[in-house]
């Protein structure tokens, strides 16, 4: 198989895992703000983050999931932290799982990140409950 037709198998892999975690409704708004601009980098995400490493046995979406909210919590990626605790709803990862790896985040990163970690979850969850109980969000 040629790097070409490896690059492309790695995409759709990578979008039927990005799809499976983030959801059709988060995709499809991505894909449909892509321009001429980020199109290689929109490619890049899709083949090496979703299509390489989502995407390989070892870990499930529950355990990738855990592990990225605390490397982004620890990070202060503030808006991918909210995207992916509301990926939880498809990944398996509890309420439980989101404050234990935020506790972690406290001890090996620092209270300030895990505090705003906490505060964007209790956010999503407030709205996640209000979509789930019939509100507009």
């Amino acid at each position: 198989m040629d790097e070409v037709s490896k690059n492309e198998t790695r995409y759709r892999a990578g979008l039927t895992v990005r799809r499976s975690v983030l959801g059709d409704p988060h995709v499809d708004r991505s894909e449909d703000a892509v321009t001429d601009f980020d199109r290689p980098f929109q490619e890049l995400i899709t083949e090496a983050a979703w299509g390489t490493v989502w995407a390989r046995p070892g870990f499930s979406k529950r355990e990738r999931s855990i592990v990225t909210l605390a490397l982004l919590a620890a990070l202060g990626h503030d808006e991918e932290v909210a995207m992916h605790v509301r990926a939880t709803a498809n990944t398996g990862a509890s309420r439980d799982d989101i404050r234990e790896a935020f506790l972690h985040v406290a001890i090996y990163a620092g209270v300030p990140a895990a505090n705003r970690a906490f505060r964007i979850a209790k956010e999503v969850f407030s709205e996640m409950d209000g979509s789930r109980n019939g509100h507009a969000s």
